[in-house]
Formats: C-alpha cells, structure tokens, sequence
C-alpha cells in the first residue's frame, strides 16, 4: 500500500467516525449501524445507491442482503469483485420501513458523500436506482431518461441503472441492466 492510499484510508477512516456519531436528522434514532461505505479507495467506479436497508443496518456494510448479493454477481459477470470497486449510499442510516429518504435526510448526508467522492476520485460514478440518480443529477427525469442520458455529477460521468432491489421485483429489467453494466465494464478500461 502506498502513501497516498494509505492517506486516502486514513482520511475516509476519520470522516466515518464522524459519521458513526452523527445526529443531524431523524434517521440515527433508529438505526443500529451506519453504513458508510466499502470498498476500494483507488477504485476507478464508485457505486451509489439510495440508502442502507435491514440487513446493511445490522452489518453495518453497504448492499449485503439480498439486492448485495444480486450487484456483486453483476459485478463479478464482468470480472469485477466488490474489493475492485467502492461502494455507498446517499444517506447512510436506514430510513424507517426502506421508505425514500426525505430532502432534509439528504441533505444532512450529502457532505459525506461529497467527501467520499473526492478522496475516492473516481472516472466513474454508477447510481444504482433512481432516488441516488436523481439526487446526484438533480433532477425529477425518470430513470429510464436518466439511463440513456449522457449524466455527469460534479464533472464525473454517472451511469444510470436499475437497482438490485428493482431486479428482484421485475426480473424483465435484468437484460437493460446487463446492457448497462457491459457499458460500465467499457467506460473503465
């Protein structure tokens, strides 16, 4: 590990302790765990999704349940494994019942993530679903609109797909997002 990665760890290393005592909105009432994030600090792709669900809550990872499980099989389909990438939410605490996190939630997250994204620098941000890609882009478009848009956040490019959960409901949209995720594996090599 060279100097700067091991800066790199450090520094994210800081902010989730800053994010583990977090209380700027409503959501650390409830939760067990943060979920900051995980992943490669060197990575070239960053995923995002919207915000951690029951299992991510209790393990404290970002996407380890079910819809975990479904992204790192599309991940390794195109020889990526989840230690290559870096992956985290919008907000980092579970919002009550998986509901949609509010504005006021967001915005309490956003500088986190802001954080993560400029230590981690990636060429490439994935928004898996639609609340993370309409947050990040801020926009209202439908992710089908978002998806075959050219999307870029703070100067880095942003691919918009299906989330894993959404995979798991409608097994139709697996094919999009192959298509998607062949395009990913493209962008980054």
């Amino acid at each position: 590990m060279d100097v700067a990665e091991k800066t790199v760890e450090e520094r994210l290393s800081k902010i989730e302790k800053r994010v583990s005592k977090c209380a700027k909105c409503a959501l650390h009432q409830g939760r067990t765990n943060t979920v900051f994030g995980k992943g490669n600090p060197r990575t070239k792709v960053m995923f995002i999704g919207e915000g951690p669900g029951r299992d991510e809550d209790l393990k404290g990872e970002p996407f380890v349940g079910r819809s975990g499980q479904l992204l790192t099989k599309i991940l390794e389909a195109i020889d990526l494994r989840r230690e290559d990438v870096y992956i985290t939410n919008i907000v980092k605490c579970r919002p009550p019942q998986n509901r949609d996190p509010l504005e006021e939630e967001v915005r309490c997250c956003e500088a986190y993530l802001i954080e993560q994204i400029d230590l981690i620098k990636p060429r490439l941000i994935c928004a898996l679903g639609r609340i993370a890609a309409q947050w990040l882009l801020g926009t209202k478009e439908p992710l089908a609109s978002l998806r075959n848009s050219e999307n870029f956040y703070r100067g880095i490019p942003v691919l918009v797909t299906y989330h894993p959960a959404a995979l798991l409901r409608n097994p139709e949209l697996k094919r999009e997002t192959w298509e998607d995720f062949k395009k990913l594996k493209f962008l980054i090599t």
